[in-house]
């Protein structure tokens, strides 16, 4: 709270202004009025003297003056010294024409006509010059209702001087000298008109200047005039007058350097209107008819100029109101149209405006009539804001008017208003900034409105407190059950673990429903969201007010019980219960109205144990939940007393699966390929294994599905692809003739990299792309028929040979024989389960066979376990083979001694006297 600063020699800096330098005018000043008493003293006493000296001292002032012009001028930017500089050649011509008259003798006012009066009439026009440039770097320029005040100021100002003039000389000009009394005059009444519109027409931050100028200007109007006088009568007085006003002119024209503070920069600034050239051309006119009108009353006669003058005067303002009642109309119009414009858009702000006058009290309301506080514009305008405010909250709104200089420190604050109907709304200052329409009036009361009205923005809290809890509960809320979603229920169980420490016993129940895929395929989905939100009405009914029932995704939901494991269970069952035959009509256009579907759930159910995180203690509710499906539909199953071990098992092998090539846990296994004919071994096969530190050995047939589906089954065939291909081409460097074969997964040929890491892996190897057997199962022709068609055919043409693994398994559609580049048929072991006492099992064998010999596919049986299937093969014309019979999954160490040692006798044996079936454990 401070009050307005005393006034200081020093310009005040305004926004957007350059700040003036301060002048040494005081002492300029001083010694300005110094010589003017001095130059007095020598015009009296010593009038011969003078004649030189007096002229001779006013050229030095002159000269004086003129360069602190120029050094005002090089601190402005240029724009803004562009009047200054004229106004410095007028000081020039100025002290040249003194120095004329000093050098000549002829006296501060020449009684004849010189060299001098030339460089002074020249002055002139750098005079209008300075006035026209002072004018342009204000807002509104020179135009037409400029030009008219001119014209009123000029003509009035003439009509005076010369009423003045006449009356002192009592005759007309007949001589040059003459011509000086009339001239003289002329450029004084011309100065000052100019002042005067150029005092009219510049902006706020330069009025200063010109007010200080157009004194300036009247001074030389007084120096004209005195000049005139003493052509027609020379004496010490007009030599005394003339001098004075010479120097009082200098001194004024120092003023007005100092008050100029340069052209303003501040893209806010208002532009003025010229209000006060209208005033001074009116004021101007009519004094002139006045004074016309009292001298004709006291006798004096009105010359047929004057009456010119005066007629001319009237017409010129006749016009002038015209012009100002024009611009009145297009104002109002204007200032109609913002006003409507500017309603518009404070109606439709969230924000309050409210313009607090210098005193505290309402001037104007944004949101009177249209806000729920009630108050009309009636009840507001004019009656302290403190009024409306609570009592406790007051210091507050002190406070940030306090802070109205500074609109961040008053943002924040909040207190009350009274509505209309007497209840309290809390609001928050957005902003209070000083109102720059409002004019700094005096005030006894202390405060920042001592200095300027304020704009004060408000926030109805409220609204806002109502759109965060919205949000809020939009955040944590699903948005189709009104369920709490995943977010709100993972916080309240973190908030239930955190009690649990202290001894609180909480619950899980994990629940999933049975059946719902079905509704979403056969009904549609907006027949499952029905669904949901029944499941979700029924749940609310089914749990506790102390429990809490979300929704995680899907048809997944999760109830929070307060209650020990045995509660909870008895409350899943209660719920198993409640769902249980859910039948729910579908009212779904297009779909059949006696539809109806039987949906049950499963529940998983887990204590909180305050050691764990709570994402162990979902992942164990999962686990439960698991195992209750595998039991079937409607069951309960808890955590830790009931779990199925392969769910557990299944688990941990996916946990440990992605570290386990990086630790040295998996290994390669080959099992030979027999050919009859050439009775040894052609090729193997390459089996993946994984050694569990705690499972121990874990087949492909559990872990390879677990990397599909993890997205780990590309970097696991590429290791597959680099070791068989290594170790078959050492096996070739030895002289042994072997083809390798390798089983390649669905998901690698989706991933679009098995081309490349096929030929990287023959690359690095350095083996012939004819030794590798890229083996696929049927499912892979069905999924992705486009990719196999392309990338097998890219495989096939590299001379890769193409093995269709499992025949007879799957879909065996034979159109694939035809079209796709198959090499190589395995018939799936369960082809030869009865081949050798089943004759339809064998006729279907042989149907194969001769299938693959028109198509000119070689065929191979896998999984020949006994010697009866063995002979039945070879009877049937099988050329390939491959089982436990012939030779299991053996180690790289131990591979080139099974291969050389391989007995042929074993393909000798006899049909006849060959068992049916001799038990071999064990799979490939």
């Amino acid at each position: 709270m401070t009050a307005l600063p005393a006034p200081s020699s020093a310009v005040p800096a305004l926004p957007g202004v350059p700040v003036v330098a301060h002048w040494p005018r005081a002492t300029v000043l001083s010694l300005l009025g110094a010589v003017a008493g001095g130059l007095a003293v020598v015009e009296t006493l010593w009038p011969a003297a003078s004649a030189h000296s007096a002229p001779a001292v006013l050229s030095a002032a002159s000269l004086a003056i003129g360069v602190l012009v120029v050094r005002h001028a090089k601190r402005l930017d240029r724009e803004s010294a562009a009047p200054w500089r004229a106004f410095a050649v007028l000081a020039a011509l100025l002290t040249l024409g003194e120095a004329i008259a000093a050098v000549r003798g002829a006296g501060v006012n020449a009684v004849t006509a010189g060299p001098q009066d030339v460089a002074l009439v020249a002055a002139v026009p750098f005079a209008l010059l300075g006035c026209a440039r002072l004018i342009r770097s204000a807002a509104v320029g020179i135009g037409a209702r400029v030009a008219l005040d001119a014209a009123v100021a000029l003509i009035a100002l003439s009509a005076l001087a010369e009423m003045v003039i006449g009356t002192a000389l009592g005759r007309t000009a007949d001589s040059v000298d003459d011509l000086m009394t009339r001239g003289y005059p002329a450029a004084g009444v011309v100065l000052c008109t100019v002042g005067l519109v150029t005092f009219a027409g510049v902006g706020q931050a330069r009025r200063a200047a010109a007010g200080w100028l157009l004194a300036c200007f009247a001074s030389v109007a007084v120096v004209t005039v005195s000049g005139a006088i003493a052509v027609a009568g020379p004496s010490i007085v007009t030599d005394v007058v003339s001098g004075t006003a010479w120097l009082a002119m200098l001194a004024f024209g120092t003023l007005a350097i100092a008050a100029d503070p340069g052209r303003s920069t501040d893209p806010d600034e208002l532009p003025e209107v010229p209000l006060l050239g209208v005033v001074i051309g009116y004021c101007a006119a009519f004094g002139v008819v006045l004074l016309l009108l009292v001298g004709r009353i006291a006798g004096r006669s009105i010359l047929p100029v004057e009456a010119a003058a005066a007629a001319l005067l009237l017409l010129l303002t006749f016009a002038r109101t015209l012009v100002w009642a024009a611009d009145g109309a297009r104002l109002t119009r204007q200032v109609l149209r913002t006003e409507a414009y500017f309603r518009t858009l404070v109606h439709s702000a969230a924000d309050i405006a409210i313009v607090l006058d210098h005193r505290g009290r309402i001037t104007w309301d944004s949101t009177a009539g249209h806000h729920p506080h009630g108050w009309t514009a009636r009840d507001l305008e004019g009656r302290q804001l403190v009024e409306f405010v609570h009592a406790d909250d007051r210091a507050d709104l002190v406070a940030a008017l306090a802070a109205g200089g500074d609109p961040g420190q008053g943002r924040g604050r909040v207190f009350r208003l009274r509505g209309k109907d007497g209840t309290w709304r809390p609001y928050e200052t957005v902003r209070v900034v000083p109102s720059r329409t409002l004019d700094a009036l005096p005030s006894a009361a202390p405060g920042a409105l001592d200095a300027a009205g304020l704009v004060l923005h408000l926030r109805d809290v409220d609204s806002r407190r109502h759109s965060e809890r919205e949000l809020e509960r939009m955040a944590y809320t699903d948005y189709l059950t009104g369920l709490p979603n995943r977010a709100r229920l993972m916080a309240a169980l973190a908030g239930a673990r955190s009690r649990a420490a202290e001894g609180e016993v909480s619950c899980v129940l994990l629940l999933d429903l049975d059946g719902f895929k079905a509704v979403n395929d056969i009904a549609g989905h907006e027949a499952g969201d029905l669904l949901l939100t029944e499941v979700a009405d029924r749940l609310r009914t089914s749990v506790r007010d102390r429990d809490l029932v979300g929704r995680l995704g899907g048809d997944e939901f999760a109830v929070l019980v307060r209650a020990d494991l045995d509660e909870a269970t008895a409350l899943a069952e209660r719920i198993i219960v409640e769902l249980a035959g859910v039948h729910r009509s579908v009212p779904t256009p297009g779909a059949d109205p006696d539809l109806v579907f039987d949906v049950s759930c499963s529940i998983g159910v887990t204590e909180l144990n305050p050691a764990d995180e709570v994402a162990v203690a979902i992942r164990n509710a999962d686990l439960a939940l698991r195992a209750a499906k595998a039991a079937g539909k409607g069951r309960v199953r808890r955590h830790g007393e009931t779990a199925d071990s392969v769910t557990v098992r299944r688990t941990r092998l996916a946990r440990d699966l992605p570290d386990a090539l990086s630790r040295g846990e998996l290994r390669l296994v080959y099992q030979p390929v027999v050919g009859v004919a050439e009775r040894r071994v052609l090729g193997l096969e390459a089996l993946v294994r994984w050694d569990h530190p705690v499972l121990g050995e874990v087949s492909p047939e559990e872990f390879v599905p677990l990397a599909e589906d993890d997205g780990l089954i590309v970097p696991l065939q590429r290791w597959v692809l680099e070791q068989a291909t290594a170790e078959l081409a050492g096996l070739v460097r030895q002289g042994r003739d072997l083809r390798m074969g390798v089983n390649i997964s669905v998901r690698h040929l989706q991933s679009g990299s098995l081309v490349p890491d096929v030929a990287a892996a023959l690359a690095r190897a350095g083996l012939p792309a004819q030794r590798l057997m890229l083996e696929v199962t049927e499912s892979l022709f069905i999924g992705q028929p486009d990719r196999a068609d392309g990338d097998l055919q890219t495989l096939h043409d590299m001379g890769c040979v193409i093995s269709l693994d499992d025949f007879g398994r799957g879909y065996s559609t034979f159109a694939y024989l035809a079209r796709l580049p198959v090499d190589v048929l395995k018939m799936d072991r369960e082809f030869l389960a009865g081949i050798a006492d089943d004759a339809r099992s064998a006729a279907l064998v042989h149907s194969v066979i001769e299938l693959g010999k028109r198509l000119s596919i070689d065929v191979v049986a896998e999984g020949v376990e006994t010697p009866g299937q063995l002979a039945a093969l070879r009877d049937l014309g099988c050329q390939y083979l491959q089982g436990f019979l012939l030779g299991r999954p053996t180690s790289p160490a131990e591979l080139p001694a099974v291969i050389d040692s391989f007995d042929p006798d074993l393909l000798d044996v006899d049909s006849r006297q060959a068992p049916s079936a001799v038990g071999v454990p064990g799979t490939a």
